[in-house]
């Protein structure tokens, strides 16, 4: 298919200018600068595409201080579709306006992203510089690396460590191993393939699929993006579900529709890992926990909430595992992680990160959390010791595996 980069006139019109996203905005809340806002960026989206100024290095920073974490799009009474439109934005000035440092983050999340083998010496590599301590001699861009679990000198991918795959299956589940996830947070891929095995599912992670595209779009990357797209949906035939245990990754799959001929069959059967158990509790194929075993501080990533409009189920999945779900941020603001975002924008990611912290400290729980990889080792960057990170599978799963 003809990828169409936007933003499109339509698209650009559908903006009221009425502000009520102002408040939502993270780098909005920070600066209290209007440029920094859904507003202001598409205000200048269209007026580069209009010809009235040039997408030069002041827009490029414009379209780069944007966090792409949506809040715009859950509050906005028009539904503007923003992220898709930041997406083509960055993708038509990657084409007009090639940089060094661009050239360099497409080709990192483009391309590198799918090499295992290089994710897995990157991996030993991260464990060897945990081991020795020395963490904090690494640039200042590269420390949030200390928000990482542990990692194995040999990194393996958990998927497919056990096997209760019952004599007849409820149903087949595609699990999106991910490229990040399946290196850096195999746990997680172990708890989902448990519980997903103990409610009747047959899971399958089919060996042709490829990372789902989403940083890679986010950094306007779209040529690569759409090739991802499509190894995916030929990857994922045939399967009733496809599920993905990082928020990112299964928002990003239900907008398949945009990137890949067939995309529409991957965006309808994909589920994210936290509305799927909630669901399967709830219909009794999932056991609940009785006893009170304390509380949890619940993080919502953006992408979960924002993005998908999942909002209950996490809460759901800590309450069966026999917890009390502790809100820490009624807006939901950004953590600062934001995939790359992190590593180029590092000064606003540090003040979203201690923000953050503040609200979970405030909060009481020495335990999180969060259904999304980026933001686990953002939390876990900045939270002090005797705070524990965790995805709501394996909080769930622990309890139900005793």
């Amino acid at each position: 298919m003809k990828l169409s980069l936007g933003p499109s006139s339509e698209q650009l019109d559908a903006c009221v200018t009425c502000g009520l996203c102002l408040p939502h905005c993270p780098t909005f809340r920070i600066t209290g600068d209007e440029i920094a806002s859904p507003r202001g960026r598409l205000t200048a989206m269209g007026a580069v595409a209009d010809g009235r100024v040039e997408a030069d290095d002041t827009y490029a920073g414009i379209l780069s201080y944007c966090l792409q974490c949506r809040a715009c799009e859950a509050a906005c009474p028009s539904l503007v579709p923003f992220g898709q439109m930041m997406e083509g934005a960055r993708a038509r000035l990657a084409e007009r306006r090639p940089t060094t440092s661009g050239r360099i983050r497409r080709l990192l999340v483009g391309r590198l992203l799918n090499m295992k083998w290089l994710l897995a010496l990157l991996t030993s590599g991260v464990a060897l510089i945990q081991r020795l301590g020395v963490m904090r001699l690494l640039p200042r861009r590269m420390r949030l690396a200390r928000g990482l679990r542990r990692q194995r000198v040999f990194p393996h991918s958990a998927v497919g460590v056990h096997d209760l795959s019952p004599a007849v299956p409820a149903g087949t589940v595609a699990l999106l191993a991910g490229c990040v996830m399946d290196q850096w947070f195999p746990d997680v891929h172990d708890a989902t393939r448990g519980v997903l095995q103990i409610a009747g599912y047959q899971v399958d992670s089919p060996e042709t699929q490829r990372c789902c595209g989403a940083l890679a779009a986010h950094e306007g990357a779209a040529g690569n993006a759409a090739a991802m797209a499509a190894r995916n949906v030929a990857a994922f035939d045939g399967y009733d579900y496809i599920v993905s245990d990082a928020a990112g990754c299964s928002a990003h799959l239900k907008d398949y529709a945009h990137w890949a001929d067939g995309g529409e069959s991957v965006a309808a059967r994909t589920r994210d890992i936290t509305e799927f158990v909630a669901e399967l509790i709830e219909e009794g194929r999932l056991p609940r926990i009785s006893r009170n075993r304390g509380d949890v501080a619940v993080h919502d990533p953006c992408h979960l909430r924002h993005a998908q409009r999942i909002i209950d189920a996490p809460r759901a999945i800590v309450r069966a595992a026999g917890y009390n779900p502790v809100d820490i941020d009624p807006d939901a603001l950004c953590c600062g992680a934001a995939g790359l975002y992190m590593v180029y924008e590092p000064d606003t990611a540090e003040e979203l990160g201690r923000r953050k912290v503040e609200q979970i400290t405030a909060a009481g729980p020495k335990t999180v959390v969060s259904a999304n990889p980026g933001c686990e080792i953002q939390l876990r960057a900045h939270l002090g010791r005797g705070f524990k990170v965790l995805h709501p599978i394996e909080l769930y799963w622990q309890a139900i595996d005793r």
